[in-house]
C-alpha cells in the first residue's frame, strides 16, 4: 500500500522567536529592561521556553504600536 502524504493545512510563515538581547537591541532599552518586563510586566509579551526568553515579533510590534503616544 503507497504510503499517504501528510497535506498540511497552510499555515502562515512563522519567523524566529526574538531573543532577549535582540528585544533590547530592537527597542533600544538594556538588557535587562528585558528581563524586568518578564520579572514585572510590562513590555511586550515574552515566551519562556526553557529558561530562556523570547518574543513572538508580531507581539512585539503590537505592544510598540500600543506605545505610540500623540503629539501635545
Amino acid at each position: 500500500m503507497p504510503r499517504a502524504q501528510s497535506n498540511p493545512v497552510a499555515t502562515p510563515t512563522r519567523r524566529k522567536l526574538a531573543t532577549a538581547q535582540e528585544l533590547a537591541d530592537y527597542c533600544g532599552v538594556p538588557l535587562a529592561t528585558v528581563y524586568q518586563w518578564s520579572h514585572r510586566g510590562g513590555g511586550p509579551r515574552l515566551i519562556k521556553v526553557g529558561r530562556h526568553l523570547r518574543a513572538r515579533w508580531e507581539d512585539v510590534e503590537r505592544w510598540l504600536d500600543e506605545q505610540t503616544v500623540k503629539a501635545a
